[in-house]
């Protein structure tokens, strides 16, 4: 069975993939998923607070691959073996990647899923690198094939997770956040989350999007904003040195770039 470190934490307390982080009680939520429908086809189409443009994708593909990332009509998260999560509360919608029929695609493994999923699509096969804990690389190699590229990942799935990963990534700063950035506390446990888009206004000032796996391996989902309604899906970058995310609490010193 696979369990990596993906388990909820708050300060020295640590809590299921499925509690609330000893968050403020709020009233509705917009971003909720309480059987709705999804109305958008993918990541770029959903719609920005008034006043902030998406910031340029640049010469950044990954940026554009992120924002086409599909998105599923239902916004019902499920685990790997067909059955709902408990907590429907988190997500704003579902993306359109399966999770596999294993325990696997945890949490920083599904940040791996999307950015390995980006180079195999541009066919940059050799930068399909990721590391252990110990420093060992895997790097995916030929036959240079959908099965054998799923295969490599599993083997990666299984090795690698939050704190491996937060090794291989560099430091990034919250003012520049940026579609691609993790927000990553690596460790046993950990958990990441990787930024699926962000905007900005004619003063600079930052939102941006944020896609989770969890444990058990679970659909890679949007995550609604837990404590600004009004706001939510999106999260303001602003001075605030604490991101509350529904199942999880960062720090903005834990954002990190590839």
């Amino acid at each position: 069975m696979h369990f990596k470190a993906c388990l909820l934490s708050f300060l020295v307390f640590f809590h299921s993939c499925n509690s609330n982080p000893g968050l403020p009680a709020r009233g509705n939520n917009p971003g909720s998923s309480i059987s709705k429908e999804n109305p958008f086809a993918n990541i770029g189409q959903i719609p920005l607070p008034e006043g902030y443009t998406r910031i340029p994708a640049d010469k950044d593909p990954f940026i554009g691959f992120l924002r086409s990332t599909g998105l599923k009509k239902n916004k019902t998260v499920y685990l790997f073996n067909g059955l709902p999560k408990a907590n429907q509360k988190a997500q704003f919608a579902v993306l359109d990647i399966d999770v596999g029929n294993q325990d696997l695609q945890q949490c920083a493994d599904a940040v791996m899923r999307l950015r390995a999923e980006y180079q195999f699509a541009a066919k940059d096969y050799g930068d399909i690198i990721f590391a252990d804990n110990n420093g060992t690389s895997y790097t995916f190699g030929p036959p240079y094939t959908k099965a054998h590229f799923r295969n490599y990942l599993h083997k990666v799935f299984g090795i690698c997770g939050s704190a491996s990963l937060s090794k291989q990534l560099k430091p990034a700063e919250m003012a520049d956040i940026r579609p691609g950035d993790v927000l990553i506390h690596g460790g046993f446990p950990g958990h990441a989350v990787i930024v699926m888009d962000a905007a900005e206004n004619i003063q600079g000032d930052r939102i941006f999007l944020l896609a989770q796996g969890f444990m058990p391996a679970q659909d890679i989902h949007v995550l609604v904003n837990p404590v600004n309604g009004t706001l939510s899906p999106w999260y303001k970058a602003g001075q605030n040195k604490i991101i509350y995310t529904p199942e999880y609490v960062f720090y903005a010193k834990e954002l990190k770039k590839w």
